[in-house]
């Protein structure tokens, strides 16, 4: 089987992302989702550094601004609500910790998958459930669809890729748990945020959060807190908000409000933090795009720009090579490698940072925030920033050769 017909699995930011160039260079892609329909909401994203660049060159990036969020910036809050430090929108060229652009990530997938269609199947409720690979192709088995023969598979199935499991190495091996969990939902617009996104820190390493929703009517809300390993099943969504319940049981700021419109959220998601690294990103006809491949949490800020870039280059190099997997798959590791590496590296604090465990840890990240925009921070915290553009984007051009 040629290696035209290619089935890209998730629908979240990667996957359409890669449809979309894939497309672009000749390619034919399908693309399944577990879930039912595009999922809607989720946490914000951030359009920074390469990602950006990457929009820009589909021909995007004015309908990612008409949903974009409209944001001030962050602000840490204590239990009163009085604000100890804040960084504007605006700061570091607009690509701070809240950068200029941010949208919500299904807001994000809903524009990338527009510019998919027509041209690219979707294949929605379902999920692939076996991989057997020849010398010609790729035997998908679904679990509602018939099976289907492939030139190439790409996993871009997030922190919990179903391609990872069945085709490279079990999950334990390159999931890295960072010791805390995060959950993400939107709650009805009962605090006053005055356009800010609002953290507050409680001891224990626990984050309340909340921010500007989209839609009139609605924020963003968020909970974290450290933990060790805490075993759970993935689809018991009552048991997970029972576990973040408990934890922030007590804590003060907005906590409590949040908490009970946490218990009626539609959009309610929960996960650990976790990095994802592997030796390689490619078994066979099979490669890893994304958090599927190289997960590097939210704390930095740039899985979205991995996920846009990485779509951009393995496309390209699939051109480039004339649809030769071997030859595209290791050209896309050499080129993204060393922009993963540094994308991969946690910001000052790493964990603690975003969720100090004492009275006097919060102290001092809200001490450092204040300093952040000046020296001798300001040039340390630019550099982190500034990864989000660590990398020279091929040209590839548009529908590439296949034959070249």
């Amino acid at each position: 089987m040629k290696n035209t017909e290619i089935l890209v699995s998730g629908a979240g930011i990667a996957g359409p992302a890669l449809a979309y160039w894939l497309r672009e260079h000749g390619f034919r892609p399908t693309v399944v989702e577990r879930a039912p329909a595009l999922r809607p909401g989720g946490q914000a994203v951030d359009l920074r550094g390469a990602g950006r660049t990457v929009v820009e060159r589909m021909g995007l990036m004015d309908e990612a601004r008409a949903v974009a969020l409209d944001q001030r910036g962050i602000a840490y809050v204590d239990a009163a609500g009085r604000i100890g430090a804040r960084m504007g929108a605006d700061a570091f060229g607009g690509e701070g910790i809240v950068s200029e652009i941010e949208i919500l990530r299904g807001d994000l997938a809903e524009v990338l998958h527009r510019a998919t269609v027509p041209g690219t199947e979707y294949l929605f409720d379902d999920t692939i459930t076996r991989i057997d690979q020849d010398d010609e192709g790729v035997t998908v088995t679904f679990e509602k669809a018939a099976p289907r023969r492939f030139g190439l598979v790409i996993g871009a199935d997030g922190l919990h890729s179903a391609v990872r499991t069945l085709a490279f190495d079990p999950q334990a091996r390159s999931v890295r748990p960072l010791g805390c969990y995060i959950a993400w939902f939107t709650a009805p617009a009962g605090i006053d945020l005055d356009g800010w996104y609002l953290m507050h820190n409680a001891p224990g390493g626990l984050v309340a959060s909340a921010r500007p929703g989209r839609l009139p009517g609605e924020i963003k809300a968020g909970f974290g807190f450290r933990s060790d390993p805490i075993s759970y099943d993935r689809r018991d969504v009552a048991r997970q908000r029972e576990i973040v319940a408990e934890r922030f049981a007590g804590v003060g700021w907005e906590a409590p409000s949040l908490v009970a419109a946490m218990h009626d959220a539609p959009d309610f998601a929960f996960d650990p933090m976790s990095q994802v690294h592997l030796d390689r990103w490619s078994a066979g006809r099979v490669a890893l795009l994304g958090d599927a491949g190289y997960c590097p949490t939210p704390l930095t800020g740039l899985g979205t720009s991995l996920a846009l870039v990485g779509a951009y280059v393995l496309a390209g190099e699939l051109a480039t090579a004339g649809g030769d997997h071997r030859a595209a798959f290791g050209r896309y590791e050499e080129v993204m490698r060393p922009y993963v590496a540094q994308a991969q590296k946690l910001p000052p604090g790493g964990v603690g940072g975003y969720a100090p465990l004492s009275r006097f840890q919060i102290g001092l990240r809200t001490a450092s925030m204040r300093w952040m925009t000046r020296w001798p921070l300001r040039p340390l915290i630019a550099a982190q920033f500034a990864k989000a553009g660590s990398i020279a984007l091929p040209d590839y051009g548009r529908a590439a050769s296949l034959s070249s």
